[in-house]
């Protein structure tokens, strides 16, 4: 099946297909049936799907004028808050194309890894079954197995969230606070997940399957992490050298959505307070510790 590989600039086109590999993924050989271009009208010609892997903060505007598809399949880990509102990737993809048929392809993957063929498995969510079955036919491999789901506003807050606690792991791990403390709070970051995403409208279970549990372990201990390592760096207070970190973005959405509707979210509050107020970390800590004893 030839793939299309939509890029900014021509120069950028060409390079990748002299080079056969993306310079950000360095290394990956691209297959002969994967065709780069800089021409959304070649990109999108007689397409069945279109993948919108795009940093949150590009999504909308990067959509608006492409060609219409059939249907879109977000991998965009990101949410939203606006006009009071928070807005999932799915949203904003159907709000920017007017196509409602969008789907979520999650889970823990490592693109430094899918890329080298290693062993993946991803869910594909969808309220549409014939929508989430087509993208679990169309991914799935000898290497990498796809599931189903109809909770697509689950699987889209899961993906979101984990970041969220990721760059608070990256935290526990910058200030050297050992297996102990990072166990505990992947555990309470995974309760804190759970609570927000079933308020709002997910399933229970779909936070504990590959989008929720399996993506937060990942995110959380892997070193191709950027959320862990930018977490990492914010309390060294080193630079984040550019990098896209999606967790960040998120972290505002959520922390502004529960200050204006009254909701607890802890360790949603303690990353805010670190990554941008600059609060002192070990504080911030000390403060998460001495909440009031509760059951679990």
């Amino acid at each position: 099946m030839p793939v299309a590989l939509l890029v900014r600039r021509p120069e950028q086109a060409a390079a990748i297909l002299e080079a056969r590999e993306n310079p950000r993924l360095a290394g990956v050989r691209l297959p002969p049936y994967v065709r780069p271009t800089a021409d959304p009208e070649a990109a999108f010609k007689d397409s069945e799907l279109a993948v919108v892997a795009l940093p949150s903060r590009a999504l909308p505007d990067a959509l608006k004028g492409l060609p219409p598809v059939p249907a879109y399949v977000s991998a965009t880990k990101g949410l939203w808050f606006e006009g009071g509102r928070l807005r999932r990737a799915s949203e904003v993809i159907a709000e920017a194309t007017g196509n409602p048929r969008v789907a979520a392809l999650s889970g823990p993957n490592h693109a430094e890894e899918v890329g080298r063929l290693l062993p993946a498995a991803a869910v594909a969510a969808s309220p549409d079954t014939a929508l989430a079955k087509r993208v679990q036919t169309v991914f799935s491999g000898p290497v990498f197995r796809v599931y189903t789901r109809t909770d697509l506003v689950g699987v889209e807050l899961a993906g979101a969230l984990k970041n969220v606690v990721a760059l608070a792991a990256g935290m526990v791990d910058g200030l050297a606070l050992g297996d102990n403390a990072k166990a505990a709070l992947l555990t309470r970051g995974l309760a804190e997940i759970v609570r927000f995403g079933v308020a709002h409208g997910g399933e229970p279970a779909t936070f504990y399957g590959l989008a929720g549990l399996g993506d937060l372990v990942a995110t959380a201990t892997s070193r191709h992490s950027r959320n862990r390592w930018a977490g990492e760096r914010i309390v060294r207070g080193e630079p984040l050298l550019g990098r896209t970190v999606e967790g960040l973005p998120t972290t505002e959405a959520v922390h502004a959505w529960a200050v204006e509707k009254g909701v607890d979210l802890p360790i949603v509050r303690a990353v805010y307070r670190i990554a941008f107020e600059g609060a002192d970390p070990a504080s911030v800590l000390t403060e998460l510790m001495q909440r009031a004893p509760r059951e679990e």
